[in-house]
């Protein structure tokens, strides 16, 4: 074996100006305070799975490449050199360091960032962010939502004005400079107090497992009727049925906010039109609350998603889409949306078949 000193000269390549040493793999510190803890080549290779060849080739050479001799050889085994254990303190902590970087690292939420809008009917907001901004904040914590909840006509006018990057939009299936596709449809309801017992003989039983009995748009239209005005999308589909039917309204209330709506027909005042989306909250009453799907004709209401025509979704609005087709699929899936999903999916047949049944 060379003497250190020779080993110091022929290894050593940072004594003079412009001159480098050689790097020093992290695994080949590894494999040194192996040798020092275990006192011995051949243990410290056995603990390793390394050849002791191989092992004693890397410690020569991370002795040339440091310019010191760090260990004493003798029959009982291998003793650090004040350079040794000057090299493990050193060693270990860069090491440590080493591993907090890389947990570090690995730590950092992956995956597409930025601030996506979506802007949708206050109803569907209601029923399906929820589960969307929770998903997403588990599998992309770095995507930041906003969402516009609005009437529909002002959820249509915030696209068109490029205020959010993805819309939900209400009975429309092309508006220009927007990119739009199927998303869902669903039927629309009749509910409200029925304290003095005149609607429930009207209603029709449709099949053994159809949660809601059904009405007839005539005899619905007969009820005292609390209605937002015909600027909303529900009047006018209620309007629009009405004049198919030669039927007259019988309106008791017509106010603009929803709230108001909401309070009325909770106290009695009258009955409503609400679409499936809005079941959770409306159907939650004791008796003798009422809530029949609307036949003879059936009052629906269809979803499209929309984007931006002249500009591609980048990889964070993708996501939302994504998210919100996802989650939409799975509540109608698992009954919380009486609804039929008109979008793509992925999802395996038989799923995809009880996805598009439609609600009854």
């Amino acid at each position: 074996m060379r003497p250190a000193a020779s080993r110091s000269a022929a290894g050593r390549r940072g004594a003079g100006p412009g001159l480098t040493v050689a790097p020093v793999e992290l695994r080949t510190l590894r494999y040194f305070i192996a040798v020092l803890e275990a006192g011995s080549l051949s243990r410290a290779a056995s603990t390793l799975y390394v050849a002791q060849p191989a092992l004693t080739a890397q410690i020569r050479k991370l002795e040339d490449d440091l310019g010191a001799q760090l260990f004493e050889r003798s029959h009982a085994g291998m003793t650090p050199t004040p350079a040794g254990l000057q090299l493990y303190q050193d060693a270990r902590r860069l090491l440590s360091d080493a591993a907090a970087v890389r947990e570090r690292v690995r730590s950092l939420p992956q995956g597409p960032e930025g601030s996506v809008t979506v802007a949708l009917p206050f109803l569907l907001a209601s029923l399906l962010m929820g589960p969307v901004l929770t998903a997403l904040k588990a599998s992309h914590p770095r995507i930041r939502v906003f969402v516009l909840d609005d009437l529909s006509l002002l959820v249509r006018k915030a696209m068109v004005d490029r205020r959010a990057d993805v819309g939900i939009l209400v009975d429309t299936a092309q508006v220009d400079g927007l990119r739009s596709r199927p998303f869902a449809r669903e039927a629309m309801y009749f509910c409200g107090h029925d304290t003095a017992g005149t609607v429930a003989p009207l209603l029709q039983r449709g099949a053994p497992r159809t949660r809601h009995p059904r009405i007839a748009f005539a005899d619905a239209a007969a009820q005292p009727l609390v209605l937002q005005s015909r600027r909303f999308s529900i009047r006018q589909r209620v309007e629009e049925a009405a004049a198919s039917q030669d039927v007259v309204l019988n309106i008791a209330h017509e106010h603009d906010s929803a709230r108001v709506i909401r309070s009325l027909y909770a106290s009695g005042a009258g009955f409503t039109f609400t679409p499936a989306c809005a079941l959770p909250d409306a159907g939650r009453r004791a008796a003798p609350w009422l809530v029949a799907r609307v036949v003879e004709p059936e009052l629906q209401r269809s979803y499209s998603l929309a984007t931006a025509a002249d500009r591609p979704l980048d990889a964070a609005a993708t996501v939302v889409v994504q998210a919100l087709e996802h989650q939409a699929r799975a509540l109608i899936a698992n009954g919380r949306w009486e609804a039929e999903w008109l979008g793509e999916t992925d999802a395996p047949p038989a799923t995809r078949a009880r996805a598009r049944r439609p609600a009854r």
